[in-house]
């Protein structure tokens, strides 16, 4: 049976999150969840078989892909469809990253339920949603007036490695889930340990930890 409502597909690997956001849209009366994943190869296989989505809700942190790469995968697979990004990861770090992949908003887990539904219409309607204080930030970084953290001026692949760090992953372990080498990931150690001015590996490791822990 056909809908004149938003078709929404939310792809979290928390099953609570998940009905949470089910009911908080479909009370509005104008969103319909027509499916929901909790990975990314579920979100790719599902989003293959549906003939219409409005728009994909995307978790950060999937079980086998983080939400970046999942984003352009997406974006590869069709360049129209709208994704909002909605995570309890650091905005400050994270924002601009997901929209420079493709995606169209990022909300933090923490905000107001009408702070979410005000965003699910914007970047439905072709708008593109972050917070008052994130978009001044991001204003600011574009006029050259503001500075970077250390964390912030990590790639998109060193983030990630950091984070892997940060949980204790080894460097064959690493190298293992990206799919390459030991020598690049040890490349990437010292991208990141020069760009934090960092004074060795153990230093590295510490501070992964501590930033790991920090947005759990």
């Amino acid at each position: 049976m056909s809908s004149n409502k938003v078709q929404i597909v939310i792809v979290d690997d928390h099953p609570v999150m998940r009905m949470g956001l089910i009911q908080l849209l479909t009370s509005t009366g104008e969103f319909e969840v027509c499916g929901e994943a909790g990975s990314a190869r579920e979100g790719s296989e599902l989003l293959e078989n549906l003939e219409h989505v409005d728009l994909v809700i995307v978790d950060m942190a999937l079980p086998d892909k983080n939400g970046i790469e999942f984003i352009k995968d997406l974006k590869a697979m069709d360049e129209t469809i709208k994704c909002l990004v909605v995570s309890s990861h650091d905005e400050n770090v994270y924002a601009e990253r997901v929209l420079r992949a493709g995606a169209r908003g990022y909300v933090m887990k923490n905000q107001a339920p009408k702070l979410l539904v005000d965003a699910v219409r914007q970047v439905v309607n072709g708008g593109v949603f972050v917070c008052e204080d994130m978009m001044a930030k991001m204003m600011a970084s574009i006029a050259g007036l503001g500075s970077r953290s250390s964390v912030s001026a990590l790639t998109d692949r060193e983030l990630e490695i950091f984070r892997m760090i940060g949980e204790g992953k080894t460097t064959r372990e690493i190298a293992g889930i990206l799919n390459i080498n030991i020598r690049t990931v040890d490349t990437h150690r010292t991208h990141i340990k020069d760009k934090m001015g960092l004074r060795d590996a153990a230093e590295v490791t510490y501070r992964a930890i501590q930033w790991a822990e920090s947005q759990s």
